[in-house]
């Protein structure tokens, strides 16, 4: 019991302190960002598939990704390909020290022959930059102004909600 408690607390303090890093970045949207941390963390600590985890870390790492390139803009520090040299950055620093922990690779943990975290981690950042875009297109239909308020957040994390949902009832009816 003590154990549950003391995850919960680290999670509230986490999610809490969250909120004051994203305000310090001022960049792409710090609600999502800290949203989507939110999700991965409330996902692993009820023990959800990996697919279902993944989804989350894909969408973290678009965000951090997108966030360090807004940030060096700003800075001028802008070099050849920065734009991929930080999204394959933060996605090696993640899968990595996953695989040589045994976490990515495992052969009992795939799906479609695919290891579960890389193939979430796949649909993440696929669903959350797609929401992202959709939230451009509308913004633009409607003379630069979002249709409501926090259009901006409620896109990718709501995507990011039905991706997760879908994923986790195909696999525990097991369709998948």
């Amino acid at each position: 019991m003590q154990l549950v408690s003391n995850k919960k607390i680290i999670f509230s303090v986490l999610i809490f302190s969250g909120f004051f890093w994203a305000n310090m970045a001022k960049a792409i949207c710090p609600l999502c960002v800290v949203a989507v941390g939110a999700g991965l963390g409330l996902s692993r600590w009820l023990g959800v598939d990996d697919v279902v985890s993944s989804i989350w870390i894909g969408a973290l790492l678009v965000s951090l990704s997108v966030w360090t390139i807004i940030w060096l803009k700003k800075k001028n520090w802008v070099f050849p390909f920065s734009g991929v040299v930080i999204f394959l950055a933060y996605y090696l620093l993640t899968l990595v020290p996953l695989y040589y922990s045994d976490i990515v690779g495992h052969p009992l943990n795939k799906i479609w022959g695919i290891d579960k975290i890389i193939f979430g981690s796949a649909v993440g950042t696929a669903v959350f930059l797609l929401a992202m875009l959709l939230h451009k297109f509308l913004k633009n239909k409607n003379n630069g102004k979002s249709f409501f308020p926090y259009q901006k957040v409620v896109f990718p994390v709501a995507a990011l909600l039905l991706t997760s949902i879908i994923f986790y009832l195909l696999i525990t009816w097991r369709i998948i």
